[in-house]
């Protein structure tokens, strides 16, 4: 049997990805929900088995990305990973992760630079950027760590290299299992240093200095 071909709902459901892709882009609204309903709107759709699920948005991002401005996106994204590069050197002792858009490549000109750090004391952090003489403000955040089950995690936002950073502090034993991603529902992939200096092609811990 022959592909069965996309139905009127079938264009639908891409045109709303796309326009959420184009609000994430573009209006720097970085909840794939919010960017989803204000699309559907658009479209007068109400329906929920119409709309997109968020890894179909996340798609249409990429090609969003690559059909305008591919150059641009490039360099901006190797900016924000360089400036999250100083801030998990910076708070190299919690044993930074890099997650979110920054590190999968889909990160817009509006994206925060999102890490995990791992300490049984969340004051520890708060303490070590105190002694650097590092400006922050305490967060929390509510992450998704089994489908039925959210929890509330301690954090800190800070601006460095002229980017805002925002650090979620779990437990050590955190290391071992990441929160659900909320694009595909799935754990959460992380990247140590080692693994972010690779993404930008640096040949040398030393060569980005903290400021």
């Amino acid at each position: 049997m022959g592909k069965k071909p996309p139905t009127r709902g079938d264009h639908l459901r891409a045109a709303i990805a796309q326009e959420s892709a184009r609000l994430m882009a573009e209006h720097g609204i970085r909840d794939f929900g919010v960017a989803k309903r204000k699309a559907a709107d658009r479209f007068g759709v109400t329906d929920g088995p119409m709309l997109p699920r968020n890894i179909e948005i996340e798609a249409a991002l990429v090609s969003y990305q690559r059909l305008f401005g591919q150059g641009q996106h490039d360099q901006n994204l190797e900016r924000l990973r360089r400036a999250a590069i100083k801030a998990m050197k910076l708070l190299a002792q919690f044993e930074p992760r890099l997650v979110g858009p920054v590190l999968t490549g889909t990160a817009t000109q509006h994206s925060d630079i999102q890490l995990h750090l791992f300490s049984d004391s969340p004051e520890a952090v708060y303490i070590s950027l105190m002694d650097r003489q590092a400006p922050y403000e305490v967060i929390e955040r509510r992450v998704k760590m089994q489908a039925d089950r959210q929890i509330a995690v301690p954090g800190l936002r800070l601006e460095l290299a002229e980017e805002t950073v925002e650090a979620l502090v779990f437990p050590r034993d955190g290391i071992r299992q990441a929160p659900i991603s909320p694009v595909d529902g799935k754990p959460m992939r992380r990247a140590s240093l080692d693994e972010v200096w690779e993404l930008v092609g640096a040949t040398s811990l030393d060569t980005i200095r903290i400021t």
